[in-house]
């Protein structure tokens, strides 16, 4: 597997031009660099008939409430007010904040007030971490851009557009699902609206690093390498990467474009999940200083197995959602991403799918800290619009953005393109272009994608996906014991799958109401959760799999999950409840991968 993660900024325009408006290329590292937190109060107005953006021939009005208009005198008719409105908490979503919007789908218009002191020679740009789903914003009453894709960051340039003293920003959220959308109207996760993610201003010098990508060299353990990405009028200053851990150093001079490529002599200890270890890299330009932890390691797929760092690995993992534990809602802080981490830890899981979507970037630097390996998602789902043209540009652009953000965390492993997805030609062309697109970005890790099985009969199992062709790990979803029999079943079953490339069980088990206890055989039960955990390891352990990945970790929410005084609206999947306490299966998993260990 050839390394080739390389430099995008015209790709990526034009890609995003499609599905988004004034986007300034994605400025990576955001914990790193200064910033200013725009998160807290913020005033928000719900808008059920779009009344703040169409005018009654609905046509964009230029009486939109992005101009947090006042009323001039006391005869003056403004029909809206932030002043008088409620305040929600940012980040967070408005489904758990507030219980009048618990199922509620539509447009809700945030605002936030904060004082300014624009300095000379400094640039500034509004960063989001994300928006569900999609993003009108404006500053100062003038429109900046969009962006939609509910799950990835972007951000816009506003240098010149803050004022000295009183500024405000206005974000038109909606949260509609369509068709054609990314996620389309057809998922099993809560649709949560809002402004999700962390909101800051960035301050950087004229000229800065935008972007970097450093890593050990491809097949080689004593060489790093990478490259740099400049933005601003002094395009070819040079950058210096130290490392001084390791008594390192390296100069670059971009080119015309900003861009300088980089390799260093030098063995690092590798990160693995039993030595989490990372490297303080320092970036200088132009007399500013830009830090990151960078974790060293080597991934790849050999015949049917996975290696890390040149050793076979088996991956025990568990999926998650991005569902905040003890409370419904998003999770938005490092604390909750170590929480839910930490169960799949004393679960003794070394690797962790993060469902369906790409997930906040708390969890996935959090992941790296903590040792455990990293599956990376978005979300093409279930019955996605494969034939239309736009759905394919905004699967390519939150592509595009996961890895941009995420290609210097060495836990990532895998990036997984779609979920459970209908075969059909249209189907296969789609995904054939996302896997062509990612690879293009990054080819330096596994490409993979959660499939189904099929059956030749009722107890001979198998995979006839062709994509399998194309993936660098299989990946399938099998219920067996839940949707596909009783839990008994999976001892008869007679797999026939293939051994040239590594496989991984991505999902697989059953609901429990955590705390609802009778007979193995009675569905809901713990005691039937447990069971089929029991009978489904007993029937891994005959087949010869590079991992597993059980669903899921921790219940979380979901309209389509209806049953009385058992679902109520959640997906009981979890081994965790959504209060944190561990049902009987969990106890299953934690000493089966004990075995594995």
């Amino acid at each position: 597997m050839k390394r080739c993660l390389i430099f995008l900024i015209g790709i990526w325009i034009s890609v995003a031009s499609m599905a988004n408006e004034n986007l300034f290329p994605l400025i990576t590292n955001i914990p790193n660099r200064e910033t200013i937190s725009l998160n807290g109060d913020w005033d928000y107005i719900v808008d059920r008939y779009e009344t703040g953006y169409y005018d009654y021939r609905l046509k964009p009005s230029r009486w939109g409430f992005f101009n947090d208009q006042k009323p001039r005198n006391q005869s003056d008719m403004v029909e809206y007010s932030f002043e008088a409105s409620p305040k929600m908490f940012i980040p967070r979503d408005w489904n758990s904040s507030d219980r009048e919007l618990k199922y509620y789908e539509g447009t809700v218009w945030f605002r936030k007030t904060f004082d300014f002191s624009p300095v000379e020679n400094e640039r500034y740009f509004l960063y989001f971490g994300a928006v569900n789903y999609e993003a009108l914003v404006y500053l100062n009453g003038e429109y900046l851009g969009s962006h939609k894709g509910g799950f990835t960051p972007f951000n816009f340039e506003v240098t010149g557009k803050l004022k000295t003293g009183h500024n405000f920003i206005v974000v038109k959220v909606d949260n509609t699902r369509h068709a054609d959308g990314v996620p389309t109207v057809n998922t099993d996760w809560w649709n949560y609206g809002g402004i999700t993610r962390d909101v800051m201003i960035v301050k950087e010098p004229n000229t800065f690093i935008r972007d970097y990508n450093i890593s050990l060299s491809e097949g080689k353990y004593n060489e790093i390498s990478g490259w740099v990405q400049l933005e601003g009028p002094n395009r070819n200053a040079s950058v210096t990467i130290t490392i001084s851990e390791l008594g390192k150093e390296a100069t670059v001079v971009p080119d015309e474009n900003g861009r300088g490529s980089f390799a260093l002599k030098a063995k690092p200890k590798l990160w693995s999940p039993e030595n989490p270890r990372q490297y303080e890299i320092t970036f200088s330009a132009d007399g500013k200083i830009l830090k990151e932890k960078i974790a060293f390691r080597h991934i790849k797929a050999v015949g049917n197995q996975i290696y890390l760092n040149g050793k076979p690995i088996f991956l025990r993992g568990i999926s998650i959602h991005e569902e905040a534990p003890f409370r419904a809602g998003r999770f938005s802080n490092a604390a909750e991403a170590r929480t839910l981490l930490s169960w799949a830890k004393e679960m003794n899981a070394n690797f962790v799918r993060l469902a369906h979507y790409p997930h906040n970037e708390y969890m996935v630097r959090e992941a790296e800290k903590m040792g455990l390996l990293v599956w990376s998602e978005i979300p093409v789902y279930w019955t996605i619009h494969f034939t239309n043209e736009e759905t394919l540009q905004n699967a390519k652009n939150q592509l595009e953005e996961m890895i941009m953000r995420d290609k210097n965390r060495g836990a990532i492993m895998i990036w997984s393109l779609a979920n459970e997805t209908p075969v059909s030609e249209e189907r296969n062309q789609f995904l054939n272009q996302l896997v062509k697109h990612a690879r293009g970005i990054d080819d330096s890790r596994l490409i993979s994608m959660a499939m189904e099985k099929d059956y030749h009969d009722p107890f001979t199992p198998s995979i006839k996906d062709p994509l399998m062709d194309v993936v660098d790990v299989i990946s399938f979803n099998s219920y067996i014991g839940w949707y596909d029999g009783l839990p008994d079943k999976c001892a008869k079953m007679n797999w026939q799958l293939p051994d040239n490339k590594p496989i991984i069980i991505s999902e697989f088990g059953g609901g429990a109401k955590q705390g609802f206890h009778g007979e193995r055989n009675q569905r809901w039960t713990e005691e039937f959760q447990e069971d089929l955990y029991v009978q489904s390891v007993a029937m891994f352990d005959k087949m010869n799999l590079a991992g597993t990945c059980p669903w899921i970790l921790m219940d979380f929410k979901s309209p389509r999950r209806l049953l009385p005084n058992i679902q109520d609206g959640w997906n009981r999947k979890g081994l965790v409840s959504n209060d944190g306490i561990k049902k009987k299966a969990f106890f299953i998993m934690k000493q089966w991968y004990e075995k594995k260990q």
